[in-house]
């Protein structure tokens, strides 16, 4: 820019007009100038770069206005869709598959699912490995589809709620300990055992034992003695023939000679108890133990 200066003269007289002493301009010259153009340029490849890449990772991660890629955003939570991975925990109130698929985790070492209280301190741990499953936790329930309780385990004891429980193993039942049961049976056309190998077998009831073989024989086998007692009541044998075949027999002998054997004798009321035996029976109708 070209500073000038005017001088106003009168009509009629003659003055010459100064010359431009001093010219100033005002501007960007030379290097500046090509290194600011130079900048500029810089500045619009760098954004075209990133306004490429912003549209390139728009395209590759699927965004959507309802989400990314597999996963949505509904009214009811978050949706996704095929498979997905996980590198950190996941945080979630509720986990549920779609109506005809089924929810599949899996995982090259384990699964773990923790449940928390409001102080961030583990209250239940399921753990599913390779070769174990493990819950930690104050009970474990398995439930049916209307809610009704059909395994229960907690630090007492253990509830199986369902009408019947087979065992189906070959070796059947092993119980450690005592076992409270109202009924023990066994499948149609298949034997009932009951054994202890190496201790003895006791069966209690307030009220009564009822051992029932519809279609075959009730074999009652011991090393030692087999006891029936009834504190409170009599003891029963309702058959059309009880037989003692191992009893041993004595042979004829003086009067008087027992030879250790004694004879079974049965009072008017069922009752049964031993007399001494002898040539001839020694059961008396109204004996005093019949009394």
């Amino acid at each position: 820019m070209v500073r000038e200066q005017y001088t106003t003269t009168t009509p009629g007289t003659s003055l010459e007009r100064p010359k431009n002493e001093y010219v100033y301009k005002i501007g960007i010259y030379g290097w500046r100038k090509r290194c600011l153009y130079l900048f500029v340029l810089l500045l619009l490849i760098i954004l075209v770069v990133n306004f490429s890449l912003t549209i390139w990772i728009l395209k590759v991660m699927w965004f959507s206005p309802t989400g990314m890629g597999h996963l949505r955003v509904t009214k009811e939570g978050l949706r996704l869709e095929g498979e997905s991975e996980f590198l950190f925990p996941l945080y979630a109130k509720e986990i549920h598959s779609r109506v005809d698929s089924s929810l599949l985790l899996q995982s090259t070492h384990n699964v773990t699912v923790n449940a928390r209280n409001s102080n961030g301190e583990v209250t239940g741990r399921l753990n599913v490995g390779p070769k174990m499953v493990e819950f930690h936790g104050q009970q474990f329930q398995i439930n049916s589809k209307d809610g009704k309780p059909l395994f229960t385990v907690d630090e007492n004891e253990v509830v199986i709620g369902t009408d019947k429980l087979r065992v189906t193993g070959p070796e059947g039942a092993l119980f450690e300990h005592s076992v409270e049961t109202p009924l023990v049976k066994a499948d149609a056309f298949k034997q009932l055992r009951l054994e202890s190998p190496t201790r003895s077998l006791s069966m209690d009831a307030p009220r009564g034992i009822n051992i029932k073989a519809q279609a075959g024989n009730i074999e009652a086998l011991s090393q030692m003695d087999i006891k029936l007692h009834s504190s409170d009541g009599v003891l029963l044998l309702d058959a059309e023939t009880v037989r003692l075949p191992k009893l041993p027999e004595g042979t004829r002998g003086g009067s008087g000679i027992s030879q250790g054997l004694y004879e079974i004798c049965v009072c008017p009321d069922g009752k049964l108890y031993l007399s001494v035996a002898g040539v001839g029976s020694t059961c008396q109708e109204y004996s005093r133990v019949c009394q």
